[in-house]
């Protein structure tokens, strides 16, 4: 008899710890390009542990591609843009931050960047008006039950679809002019004393006089930029949820914030408990290369090489800037294998090519050939 008892309890122990944990549907409001890169890595982890994830797509997307993700759904809808408007908002966008923005105080580039943000934030805030001014989409959400939606700080509107569709939601974010939605947002202390505000140039070993200029920094974000144009968002999240509300407000009720960077990037600060650093998610076990890239390694001697990327959104560059990236890497002696999408047919890159110290990927620059 006693066997028996301690055969039911083993039992009910297993049963307990095998016991099968609920799946939930999640509801996504990504931003393209890197972005999506970042935030699909989460998305790919989901599925995996059985969630079911849908991703709210317009049809001016240009990274989200369903073809390439086939484990994820996506509810596309029409938008007031078409494609070519979006490609030539995002590559004025880029263009000017790479050759307009200067970079030695911030409040030198701050007019600029504030310019470029009040684009982006008009483009952000269109896009948010279509989406939940259909109506038939709406419906749609809000018959599928979703159990939370995981949003893009950087690109408002997942917090006002939250709230329509009355569930919590939560932050992917890397960060924003001057810690503002991390500040007013997330309710994170960053204090200027020690903390560099970010875009700065600052580090965290201030003197006297950088302490007060980071102050001044600090000053301008907090009073003077705005990361959106929270007037325009203002009223149109009051006039939506028919009550008076703010973007930030709402964006305050957020369940949790993910910050895609960490301690090794970031400079030490008070953080809260729904704050958590995620840097390194998108990391993998390496594979192995290719022959004809392990072969360039191996070739690199005890100095190694470096792997150079410009992103997920620069197309191009002037002669200026390609010759003086050219030039600086020929002063180190590390070999190079440059990625992303950069495509230049300059004398600088070939001679690097040539001298055997960069490789290229011929997918994405075949205007590059000697190597």
């Amino acid at each position: 008899m006693l066997w028996k008892w301690i055969s039911a309890l083993l039992l009910l122990q297993i049963n307990c710890c095998f016991r099968s944990a609920k799946c939930g549907k999640v509801l996504v409001w990504p931003v393209d390009f890197s972005h999506w890169m970042n935030i699909k890595i989460i998305l790919d982890e989901l599925i995996q542990k059985g969630h079911e994830v849908t991703v709210l797509r317009p049809s001016t997307s240009i990274f989200l591609d369903p073809k390439k993700s086939p484990g994820l759904k996506f509810e596309t809808f029409p938008t007031s843009f078409s494609n070519d408007a979006v490609e030539i908002i995002f590559g004025k966008l880029v263009e000017r931050w790479t050759y307009e923005v200067p970079r030695d105080t911030c409040l030198s580039y701050s007019p600029v960047l504030q310019n470029i943000i009040d684009e982006y934030s008009d483009y952000c805030l269109m896009l948010c008006k279509d989406t939940v001014s259909n109506k038939q989409l709406m419906a749609k959400l809000q018959e599928s039950k979703f159990d939370v939606v995981l949003s893009d700080a950087i690109g408002p509107c997942g917090e006002l679809i939250a709230e329509l569709l009355q569930i919590p939601f939560l932050y992917s974010l890397r960060f924003s002019p001057g810690y503002h939605l991390e500040k007013y947002g997330a309710g994170l202390s960053l204090p200027p004393s020690y903390v560099p505000v970010i875009l700065s140039g600052l580090s965290g070993q201030m003197t006297f006089k950088e302490r007060v200029k980071n102050m001044i920094c600090m000053l301008y974000f907090d009073f003077w930029f705005q990361t959106f144009r929270e007037k325009k968002w203002d009223q149109f999240y009051s006039e939506t949820l028919g009550r008076p509300t703010t973007l930030i407000e709402t964006m305050g009720k957020a369940e949790m914030w993910l910050i895609r960077s960490y301690w090794d990037l970031d400079f030490p600060h008070p953080t809260l408990p729904n704050v958590d650093y995620i840097g390194g998610v998108h990391c993998k076990p390496a594979k192995p290369l290719p022959k004809e890239m392990e072969d360039f390694v191996q070739s690199s001697g005890e100095h190694g090489v470096v792997v150079f990327s410009l992103g997920s959104m620069v197309s191009n560059m002037t002669e200026e800037k390609a010759n003086a990236i050219a030039w600086t890497l020929a002063q180190i002696p590390q070999k190079f294998f440059k990625t992303g999408f950069l495509c230049v047919s300059l004398l600088s890159w070939n001679s690097l090519c040539r001298r055997g110290w960069l490789q290229t990927q011929k997918s994405t620059c075949h205007l590059v050939q000697e190597f």
